[in-house]
């Protein structure tokens, strides 16, 4: 195998945030703002706490995909959900098995990790992430997403 999955560090920053941006415009047709990208991004890496990213590093080419994950406290069940918060393969690596490849790796670590489910959000309209999200064995969840927009605190500008 060329690509070897490992965890990201701050050598990988930049890549990190190219790839964010390429995933916000392809999601949602939405351009995102690079530095405020590069601040999160970067503040998970120094900081587990925050996210967990990882990155698939290919020999020859480089960083060419990553997945990341944010952990969500259940009061109900004393336990932590586990979020897969972004997930990227360049366009020219898709179809060769690295979602499931990166998928293994996250499920493994969310197990070790001792998290009750993991999950995501896709966007509704994103057929193609959806097909390979149901073929990778996620469901349909029973509940809906709902949102309600604040204005920009002190760190969000």
């Amino acid at each position: 195998m060329d690509e070897l999955i490992r965890r990201a560090d701050l050598a990988d920053l930049e890549q990190l945030v190219e790839f964010t941006l390429a995933e916000a415009e392809e999601a949602e047709g939405a351009g995102q703002d690079r530095e405020k990208a590069r601040r999160g991004i970067r503040k998970a890496l120094e900081d587990e706490s925050v996210a967990l990213y990882w990155v698939i590093e290919n020999r020859k080419e480089g960083l060419v995909g990553n997945i990341s994950v944010v952990k969500e406290w259940s009061n109900w069940k004393a336990g932590n959900y586990w979020w897969i918060q972004s997930l990227y393969i360049k366009p020219a690596h898709r179809g060769r098995g690295l979602l499931q490849s990166l998928l293994k790796t996250n499920t493994e670590s969310a197990v070790q990790g001792g998290a009750l489910d993991l999950r995501l959000y896709v966007h509704q309209d994103n057929e193609r992430a959806i097909r390979a999200y149901r073929k990778a064995g996620f469901a349909d969840a029973q509940y809906r997403i709902m949102r309600l927009g604040l204005p920009a605190g002190p760190d969000q500008r």
